[in-house]
């Protein structure tokens, strides 16, 4: 009995230390679970925390989403253009562009970045959009143009805007964005980082002539801002069209002639207005899309004749336009005799002349005096309602 008693204390005396040791294991076991259970909860909320901070040191991140779910929604809401009121009985309403009479409908831009010297060359080329480009970084913001200079093709809008460049209160894009007729679907944010940075007071602009042909452009300028200042340039369209004819022709000289283009058929002498060329010059025909959205107040037009005969005063009317001080006058400018365009004796950010391009001035191709007459024949009743509309009788018959 006595020795069973000393087995059992020495047994109870040896197994304490085991348990006790047991008993550490186990809490740190359970401590071992407790904190890979934490680390495991904690992980699985760092993609979230990462992607969080991230757009919380990206200003444009919930903007762009709003703006371009506003852009998406306006373009659905906005009501579609009315119907043209045909103006003549020999004008067929077709679209600007089919493919088998548009010849220049699958070429890119021909009258983009051609008219200036091999000097402004670079600032034809879209920037490239950055993330936080559309915020001050302490040398202006970028904003949505006030002013864009809608059309029209081969009327003299590259060389207005060169010209206005010059006024130290206004920044243009140098290429042309054709957000509003081509690229609307990538949104106002897109739109606005193409613009280059402004201070206060300042005006921002771009030029797109094809806006001016573009039936959804006007709606779409408009739901952007209603206050938006726009320019055209218009051209006597005989000429207007001759020269787009040409300019097509460098590109592509086996392209029929021009008379050939001209008619739906020679002998009854009907015009073919779906050659864009012919349509381009019916300018009363796009007014009245324009003045559905935007008054006659907001929108001015420049004589591209006048633009080359005096360019200071077609200047000064657009430098009153924008309300800005006539700074651009005669002293910017020289006649080119070689050219016969002129000239900025300084460019903007040059100390050098600066003359229009090589493929400025082409020569025309000699067309039958009698299609010439016909087209102007064709063109006679919209010029004189695109006189009265806009109040100004431009000359060209």
């Amino acid at each position: 009995m006595e020795y069973s008693l000393v087995c059992h204390n020495l047994y109870a005396l040896s197994a304490s230390p085991v348990k006790k040791k047991l008993a550490v294991l186990g809490i740190m076991f359970l401590l071992w679970v407790y904190m890979l259970y934490s680390c495991v909860g904690y992980c699985a909320t760092m993609p979230s925390m990462v992607v969080d901070s991230y757009r919380a040191k990206e200003p444009e991140y919930a903007s762009r989403r709003t703006e371009s779910g506003r852009a998406d929604l306006m373009s659905k809401l906005l009501p579609r253009p009315q119907g043209w009121v045909d103006l003549e009985s020999d004008y067929d309403e077709q679209s600007l562009r089919p493919a088998s009479r548009d010849l220049s409908a699958n070429d890119v831009d021909l009258d983009r970045g051609e008219d200036w010297d091999e000097a402004s060359r670079g600032e034809q080329r879209s920037p490239e959009p950055s993330s936080l480009s559309s915020f001050s970084n302490g040398s202006g913001s970028k904003k949505l143009p006030q002013a864009i200079i809608i059309g029209v093709k081969k009327g003299g809008t590259r060389a207005l805007l060169e010209f206005l460049r010059v006024h130290p209160d206004i920044r243009a894009v140098g290429a042309e964005p054709h957000f509003f007729d081509r690229n609307y679907d990538n949104g106002l944010e897109w739109y606005r980082d193409l613009m280059p940075k402004t201070l206060e007071g300042q005006i921002t602009m771009e030029k797109t002539p094809s806006y001016f042909v573009t039936r959804e452009a006007p709606a779409r300028i408009s739901a952007m801002s209603r206050d938006t200042k726009l320019i055209v340039v218009v051209r006597d369209p005989v000429t207007r069209a001759i020269s787009d004819y040409t300019q097509t022709l460098s590109k592509k000289p086996d392209i029929p002639s021009f008379e050939s283009l001209t008619f739906k058929n020679r002998t009854t002498g009907l015009i073919d207005t779906s050659w864009s060329a012919i349509q381009i010059g019916i300018y009363a025909k796009h007014l009245d899309n324009w003045l559905q959205y935007f008054p006659m107040g907001q929108i001015l037009f420049v004589s591209g004749e006048r633009l080359i005969s005096d360019p200071a005063g077609e200047l000064g009317r657009v430098q009153d336009f924008l309300g800005l001080k006539r700074i651009i006058t005669d002293k910017h400018f020289y006649f080119n005799q070689t050219k016969g365009f002129p000239c900025l004796k300084k460019a903007e950010g040059s100390s050098k002349p600066h003359c229009l391009g090589k493929t400025k001035g082409r020569t025309h191709p000699n067309i039958d005096p009698e299609v010439v007459q016909r087209l102007r024949e064709f063109y006679r009743p919209f010029n004189m309602k695109f006189y009265q509309m806009t109040g100004h009788n431009f000359g060209w018959d």
